[in-house]
């Protein structure tokens, strides 16, 4: 009796310590060698994730192998293919594709575009003063990716692609005149392409409501369950402010951007879900800035 009272307390540790340490978190490579947006958010990720390793065990996190752009993503999360959890701007559609954890991984940063441009435009975007002025400029943008529907909602032109390196490249050919990017965004992507006559525009900025979240498959109520918790304890502690204003990408926007300066047009976003949490100020970075 009492060898078999051992061997089944045995083999609950291993069946315990195997569940727990079984778990592998699939996600998607960037979308070329030079897309370093991944790296904060594969930072908070980890976070969230060791923040709950007492309680909900041990981890790893793991690349898959398939490049892929926004729409593959999704579609590859939805059928619980190579990945486990993404990263990516929300809208109502995304909402019903997959579960979000909403809670904006960028304290809503994203949604404050300023402009990549060619080095020889720049008095031709500093004499636009008005919306209507700006509306008259070419935007590019992924074809794919929710800023070209908001962007087209509210009366832009732009110009799609379906390969995020081959809009610098556009760009510099004259295909459109500026390609609006997040501020986090915009330092590492002129340092890569660095060989381009490509400038930040210094004078505008656009601003629209655009958090961005971890998504998992509409069933994994389990990982989505564990990354909520995760970062609830990181924003509570600290942490998740420190990574984010500390991090190399954001550090500069702070500096450099002068987003209190520019001028901003506010737009609309006709792809915000209802249960966006817009009231929660401590989620949110604000522009101490009269928006027009």
């Amino acid at each position: 009796m009492k060898l078999l009272i051992t061997i089944i307390v045995y083999l609950s540790i291993i069946i315990s310590s195997t569940s727990f340490g079984e778990l592998t978190v699939r996600y998607s490579p960037p979308e070329s060698k030079h897309d370093k947006r991944y790296v904060y958010f594969l930072s908070l990720l980890e976070i969230a994730l060791k923040n709950t390793q007492d309680t909900d065990g041990s981890f790893s996190l793991e690349m898959s192998q398939s490049i892929m752009n926004q729409d593959r993503a999704i579609a590859s999360l939805q059928q619980n293919k190579y990945l486990d959890v993404i990263w990516t701007m929300t809208s109502v559609e995304r909402e019903k594709l997959l579960l979000p954890i909403r809670i904006p991984l960028l304290k809503g940063l994203l949604g404050h575009r300023i402009f990549i441009i060619r080095e020889a435009d720049k008095e031709k975007f500093f004499k636009v003063k008005t919306l209507t002025e700006m509306k008259q400029l070419q935007a590019g943008q992924g074809h794919d990716w929710p800023d070209t529907k908001i962007l087209q909602a509210n009366g832009f032109p732009v110009t799609t692609s379906p390969n995020y390196e081959g809009l610098f490249t556009m760009l510099e050919h004259f295909r459109f005149d500026y390609f609006p990017r997040g501020v986090p965004e915009v330092w590492e992507e002129l340092k890569e392409y660095s060989n381009k006559s490509l400038v930040l525009e210094m004078n505008l900025m656009l601003y629209y409501p655009a958090p961005i979240y971890f998504f998992v498959n509409n069933s994994n109520i389990t990982l989505a369950t564990r990354i909520e918790k995760g970062l609830w304890i990181a924003i509570d502690d600290g942490s998740f402010d420190e990574l984010f204003y500390s991090h190399p990408s954001h550090a500069q926007v702070f500096k450099l951007a002068k987003m209190e300066k520019r001028i901003i047009f506010k737009l609309s976003n006709p792809l915000l879900p209802k249960k966006t949490p817009v009231d929660n100020e401590k989620l949110w970075h604000k522009v101490t800035n009269h928006l027009p």
